[in-house]
C-alpha cells in the first residue's frame, strides 16, 4: 500500500496525540488547583471545582465525603455541561468549626454558591446526603433548580427509612460515644457529621409537594435506604420518575457509572417514564 507524505504525517500526528493523551495522569478531583477555588459564603469558605461549559450541573456528595465521589461522572458531564462539584459545609475542603449542622443550612449554602457564581438555574445531581440536599434545594429554592437527580436519599433518620441493620450499627455507635468529650477539631467535626445523619433529616412527605421541577429518584435494589421509603419519595413528587438499579447498593453512581451517566444525562434532556 502506498502512503504519501501528507498521509504519513497525519497518521504520525494522530498516533502522537493518542500516545500523549494516554500518558496524561488522571485528574485528582478535590485536589485540582487548575479547577478548584474557595468561595466565601454564609460564614465559611466553600470549596468547589468547575469543569466544562454549557448548562450548569451541580454535583453534591454524601456524608463525610467530598467531590471526588463524582470521579467517574465529572468527565462525562463536563463534555456538554458546566459542572460545579463542591464540598458541603464541614466536609472535604469546606471547613466549618461551628458546633451544629443541618441539611437546610447546606441547601442554602449551595444556593448562595450559585449566587456567587452568578448562576440562575442548575440541574442537580445529589448522592446520599447530597440527594437530601438536592430535594431541599428544590423545596427551598424552587426557582433555581431546572431538574434534579437524587440517589439514595432519605427523609427521616429512623429504621423505617434506613435498613434496620445499618440503623442498629449507628445506634450502637451513638450510645457508645454520646458522652465522650471530643478534644480535637477533627474529632468534634467527625461527631458533628455523624449526628447530622443520626438526628436528621426531618422532612415530611407533604413537604415534597412543593417540588415542581422534573425529578429522577434513584436507588439501588440493595441500597441501605429502604426501597419502600424511596418509592414514597417518588410518589409524593408530582413530576417524578423512579429508577431502581438492579444488582446495586447505595453507591449507584460508582457501581454502575456508565449507566448512571447516560440515564441521568437523558433525563436532563427530556422526560423518561414520567407519571
Amino acid at each position: 500500500m502506498l502512503i504519501n507524505k501528507k498521509s504519513f504525517l497525519l497518521c504520525f500526528c494522530y498516533l502522537l496525540l493518542n500516545t500523549t493523551m494516554a500518558q496524561l495522569p488522571p485528574i485528582n478531583y478535590d485536589n485540582n488547583a487548575a479547577a478548584g477555588h474557595y468561595y466565601t459564603i454564609r460564614g465559611f469558605r466553600m470549596y468547589a471545582e468547575i469543569y466544562g461549559t454549557g448548562v450548569p450541573v451541580l454535583m453534591i456528595p454524601g456524608n463525610g465525603g467530598n467531590l471526588s465521589a463524582f470521579t467517574q461522572n465529572i468527565a462525562y458531564f463536563s463534555k456538554k455541561y458546566r459542572v460545579i462539584a463542591a464540598d458541603s459545609r464541614a466536609q472535604g475542603k469546606s471547613r466549618d468549626d461551628a458546633d451544629s449542622l443541618s441539611f437546610e443550612q447546606m441547601a442554602d449554602d449551595y444556593s448562595a454558591l450559585m449566587d456567587e457564581l452568578q448562576i440562575k438555574k442548575v440541574n442537580v445531581i445529589g448522592w446520599s446526603d447530597g440527594g437530601i440536599i438536592a430535594l431541599l434545594m428544590a423545596i427551598r429554592h424552587p426557582d433555581k433548580v431546572l431538574r434534579l437527580a437524587s440517589s439514595g436519599a432519605n427523609l427521616w433518620p429512623d429504621s423505617s427509612a434506613i435498613l434496620p441493620s445499618v440503623w442498629k450499627e449507628d445506634h450502637t455507635y451513638f450510645e457508645t460515644n454520646k458522652y465522650v468529650h471530643w478534644k480535637t477539631l477533627q474529632e468534634k467535626n467527625k461527631w458533628k457529621i455523624f449526628l447530622l445523619d443520626w438526628l436528621q433529616p426531618n422532612i415530611s412527605l407533604s413537604a415534597l409537594r412543593a417540588i415542581h421541577c422534573p425529578s429522577l429518584i434513584i436507588s439501588g435494589d440493595r441500597d441501605l435506604i429502604v426501597l419502600q421509603h424511596t418509592v414514597s419519595i417518588y410518589d409524593h413528587i408530582a413530576d417524578a420518575s423512579l429508577w431502581i438499579l438492579p444488582h446495586c447498593g447505595h453507591a449507584t453512581l460508582r457501581e454502575h457509572p456508565d449507566e448512571f451517566n447516560k440515564t441521568v444525562d437523558a433525563f436532563f434532556n427530556g422526560p423518561i417514564d414520567q407519571k
